[in-house]
């Protein structure tokens, strides 16, 4: 299975729609690139929808990690959207599921990314 982003806006966020299994070699790059072209256009609040992500491999956690570290040297916020169960205990075997703001409901991220500004 192939990796696959889809981008579209929701109010002034930015949403992230991935598809297939983040891992080393494709997904990572995907990932980094689309993060890089939607800090570099400017946009400031990035929600990655994670819902249809099947696999994560420590590439793709180590991808997931860049971006916010990017996002943030930008001034910008990223979040997590519907993180499965097999990703989620992939962040949190990594230790890494209090460095992500996460959301199982995209109007409830949507929403606290208007109480963060």
């Amino acid at each position: 299975m192939s990796f696959h982003v889809e981008v579209r806006p929701a109010a002034d966020v930015v949403v992230v729609d991935m598809k297939g299994k983040l891992t080393a070699g494709l997904g990572d790059q995907i990932l980094r690139d689309t993060i890089d072209e939607l800090l570099a256009e400017g946009k400031r609040k990035v929600l990655l929808n994670l819902s249809e992500v099947s696999f994560l491999d420590s590439a793709g956690v180590g991808e997931l990690v860049a971006g916010l570290r990017t996002a943030k040297r930008f001034g910008a916020d990223l979040r997590l959207l519907s993180t499965s169960d097999r990703v989620q205990s992939t962040l949190y075997m990594a230790r890494l599921l209090p460095v992500f703001a996460m959301y199982r409901d995209e109007s409830e991220a949507l929403k606290g990314f208007d109480s963060a500004t």
